[in-house]
């Protein structure tokens, strides 16, 4: 019997291809979720697969990661956290169907043009996606499965919602996951309390979160927080320039030096040297 398969595939090499691609593509449809997403319209996720993905690297590193999220409605997030947020990540957020083209095209020269993964084309749907579902890999499927998922999520939820669902769990430092509980670890207070610097900071921070506090006064932070509050102001969104902004930045803080941003014994590099135009780690 065996010997009767190999040769008919010996015999039949394209059509033996194509019955194996439609048996993997089939295999991973059934790994998407057609039918829970809708379920995100009322019900709050207690975990992501991005979570779970920490935990499994944590645990093959020998240590226990202690997941901090807690759960605030769109409704008491500050608008000037809302705004910097969409602003560092998705300016049309409000305006596209969960792919913005025009930025596909972009990233695409720019990276062709040096040679590397140097510029994200990811929207705020698309990231959402790849929290809930998949993982930090960068393989075609898994992208291709991203962009299937950021289609559910666009049909079936509103903006409102998909932007309350990615506030609460994007990750913004190691085992940190949501604004509430980066807020009251990295400033000592709810999100419902921050200051523009303080949520400019925190968008600053979304592209490499592992590598970067929002708290620290780093070149990258600095660099992309003053980025963030020039798109906010040639906007007209009521808040000041970099040059107007008098709001003072909170001394340096100085941990030991590690390779993780997050809990204060996990903590950043004293000192950063980090490249400002680095990898958008959250967003591919």
């Amino acid at each position: 019997m065996k010997s009767r398969f190999v040769q008919w595939l010996r015999q039949h090499p394209v059509r033996a291809f194509f019955i194996l691609l439609g048996i993997f593509i089939a295999a991973e449809s059934l790994t998407i979720p057609f039918f829970s997403v809708s379920r995100l319209n009322k019900e709050n996720p207690k975990e992501t697969a991005l979570m779970r993905q920490r935990i499994h690297e944590a645990e093959n590193e020998g240590r226990e990661l202690r997941i901090k999220q807690k759960w605030i409605p769109l409704s008491r997030v500050p608008k000037a956290v809302i705004d910097a947020v969409i602003v560092a990540e998705d300016g049309t957020f409000y305006t596209h169907s969960g792919i913005d083209w025009f930025e596909v095209q972009e990233s695409i020269e720019r990276n062709l043009d040096e040679g590397r993964a140097a510029r994200g084309a990811s929207t705020i749907t698309q990231q959402l996606a790849k929290n809930l579902y998949l993982s930090t890999s960068k393989d075609p499927i898994r992208k291709l499965k991203e962009l299937i998922i950021t289609f559910l999520l666009e049909k079936d939820l509103t903006k409102a919602r998909i932007l309350e669902l990615y506030l609460n769990l994007i990750e913004w430092g190691r085992g940190i996951f949501g604004i509430e509980a980066a807020s009251q670890t990295y400033f000592g207070k709810s999100a419902s309390s921050l200051t523009l610097d303080e949520a400019a900071r925190l968008a600053a921070v979304i592209p490499s979160p592992l590598r970067h506090r929002p708290d620290v006064n780093s070149r990258y932070v600095m660099y992309r927080k003053r980025i963030v509050l020039a798109r906010l102001s040639a906007r007209n969104l009521d808040y000041q320039s970099p040059e107007q902004e008098n709001t003072p930045s909170p001394p340096m803080k100085l941990y030991p030096q590690t390779e993780d941003a997050g809990q204060a014994s996990d903590s950043t590099r004293i000192s950063d040297t980090t490249e400002v135009s680095e990898d958008n780690n959250n967003g591919l």
